[in-house]
Order: C-alpha cells, then structure tokens, then sequence
C-alpha cells in the first residue's frame, strides 16, 4: 500500500487526481468498503493538506468559490449516500468454487463508480471533452457528490478546471484547495466509519500518509518527464477489472 501511495501521490501532483483512484482498491483489500473510503480520505487530505502549504497561494479565489463551494455541499450528501448504502443488505449470494459469495450495494456502486471512471480516462473522447467556465457550478457538483460517495472526486475535477482558462500553478493550487474542503466535509461525515478500520490496520494507514508525502517531493524533480498515456492506459485496465470483481462479489 505504501508503494501504490507513494507512485500515486506523485502522478497526481500533475494530473490532479489518481491518489484516491489508485489508493481505495488497496485499502478494499484491509477493511470494509465504508472503512476502505473513509481510510482513503484521510491520506488522502493529509497529502493534500501538504500540496496546499505549497501550492495554495496560487488559487484562484474565484473558481474556489464557484466550483469548491458547490462541490462541498454535493460531498455532504454524497458520504451521507454512502453511510446508507452500508447498512443495506445483500443484493445476491451465489457460490463459486465452494467459496460463498456476496454481491453488497456499497461494492456494487463503488464499482460501478470506477468502471465508469475507467471507461472515461480511456476514452478518446476524453480528449475532446471541454467544459467552459460556464459549467463550473454543475462540475462542482459532479466532482463533490462522486467524491463524497467513494472518493473519485479528482477526474471530473480535473476535467472542469483544465478548461477553465488556469495557468498551470492555478490548476494545482486551486485544485488541492477544493479536494481539501471535500475531503473535509466527507471525513466528518464518515467519522463513525473510521473506528471499523481497525487499530492493526493504523500503523499501515501511517505509512501511505508519508509515502504519500515523499511522492509529493519527488515528483517535483522526478515525474515531470514521465508520461501519463501509457501509466493512465494501465490504471485503467486495471480499475475495470477491479470493478468487475466488486460487483461480483468476488472481492
């Protein structure tokens, strides 16, 4: 887990998002699903808590404003969705292997969730997508309900304010900004969910927080050279097959 933070921490310096992305299959891996978000969104606000120190003086207040403040709002009702979905029962049981399987709503919809985030960043209609400055509000929305359901706040994010007209250090500063305050408001949501991740479980949470740290660093020096299209395909193909084995039940 420290590793994929660490690789993660570092790409999504550049790209605006992939931390999460990258970070919550691990996590599902540990602990329950509703655990599994809310132990993501803390490494994930302590490693943009250090982008901000950094890179927050060059957010533009405005975008903040229009795009942050709709998308905190969209966040509360987003984890509220999440908290529901956790305590509905199965939707299937089946056997495969001799091994009893079980298809829950939360795995069902985080799955379908990455799936469709998957299909998007491979898409080469991607490419084509623009969003103009218009369009803030309603992107605020997406990006901060997606990102209080299961933390996959950063694409739609990065979609919206890369047409926004930003320089490159506005993109940044203005984007860990807001990804703070969702962070934020699903954490307090999440809060009773954090105790189901077991004490075992903190040293490894610990860990990911600084090599999410040390990839904010290296990237500095390291990753701006390193192409995103080939590592982006990869992920992808890799989150498709994750969201089939949730929404099987087979994870």
């Amino acid at each position: 887990m420290s590793a994929v933070a660490l690789i993660a921490s570092g790409l999504t310096l550049f790209s605006g998002f992939g931390l999460g992305t990258l970070l919550l299959p691990a996590m599902l891996l540990l602990v329950p699903p509703e655990a599994a978000v809310a132990a993501t969104a803390v490494v994930h606000l302590a490693n943009n808590l250090l982008k901000v120190a950094l890179f927050g003086r060059h957010c533009r207040k405005d975008v903040l404003i229009r795009f942050g403040g709709v998308a905190v709002v969209a966040a509360f009702f987003g984890a509220q969705l999440l908290t529901l979905l956790a305590q509905l029962p199965s939707l299937a049981n089946y056997t495969l292997a001799g091994r009893e399987m079980e298809i829950v709503p939360v795995k069902f919809v985080i799955s379908v969730l990455i799936l469709g985030l998957a299909i998007f960043d491979l898409s080469p209609a991607k490419k084509k997508t623009q969003f103009g400055p218009s369009l803030l509000p309603v992107g605020g929305f997406v990006s901060g309900f997606l990102g209080g359901l299961s933390g996959h706040q950063g694409a739609m994010r990065s979609a919206f304010l890369a047409s926004s007209g930003l320089t490159k250090e506005a993109f940044i500063g203005t984007g860990v900004t807001i990804a703070c305050l969702v962070d934020i408001t699903r954490l307090a949501v999440y809060g009773v969910h954090l105790s189901s991740i077991g004490n075992e479980n903190f040293p490894l949470m610990s860990a990911a927080c600084f090599s999410a740290f040390l990839g904010v660093f290296l990237s500095q020096r390291v990753l701006k050279k390193v192409t995103m299209k080939m590592i982006r395909k990869i992920v992808g193909i890799c989150l498709i097959l994750l969201s089939v084995a949730l929404g099987s039940g087979l994870l």
